[in-house]
């Protein structure tokens, strides 16, 4: 079985859960393509990575999910960006039981390892393809979920996909990530 990225859950409605989730070590890559197509290009040097492609020629167990963001530029709005197209990132998490020193380095220069810190997230879950078309749906509908709870996003939003692509497409897990302030 898969090892999943652990999280607590906080609060469930009918539209989305919110999830705290502990800070991870993910291995990523930046690739330029479109929504659609990064995942494709991008997953070959992760899994290459996992499988040993580093410089302790280690192998990690795959985990679930794979995560698909876009690049954002630092010094326009989140929210002006998350519709557009671009540079997009696709991260494995990497095991609960490694740790930003722990973890192999990469022998690809496109794998980069990096933590990421502690969340509370917003989290919409969909089956389906893993289409722009469906994920902009979803992101939407968690947008205004969270709005009418008062919850304001702090992130750029993720594409979380929990199956292999030979999985029937009706059959897959996948969910709509979106960070958010802690409500005071």
């Amino acid at each position: 079985m898969t090892e999943q990225q652990p999280y607590e859950v906080v609060r469930q409605t009918k539209d989305y859960e919110l999830r705290r989730y502990p800070a991870c070590v993910i291995a990523e890559v930046t690739v330029d393509a479109g929504f659609d197509e990064a995942g494709s290009l991008a997953f070959r040097p992760l899994v290459n990575y996992i499988g040993g492609n580093n410089r302790s020629r280690e192998s990690l167990a795959m985990t679930a999910p794979v995560v698909q963001s876009r690049k954002l530029d630092m010094t326009a709005p989140v929210v002006q960006q998350a519709a557009e197209d671009g540079q997009q990132v696709v991260a494995f998490v990497l095991p609960a039981s490694v740790s930003l020193d722990s973890a192999p380095i990469p022998t690809d220069p496109r794998v980069t390892i990096r933590e990421v810190p502690p969340s509370l997230t917003a989290v919409a879950r969909y089956s389906g393809r893993w289409s722009r078309s469906s994920y902009d749906h979803h992101l939407a509908e968690l947008h205004k979920a969270i709005a009418a709870d008062g919850l304001l996003a702090v992130s750029a939003p993720r594409l979380a996909r929990f199956d292999p692509p030979f999985k029937p497409w009706f059959l897959r897990r996948n969910e709509v990530h979106l960070d958010v302030a802690e409500p005071s």
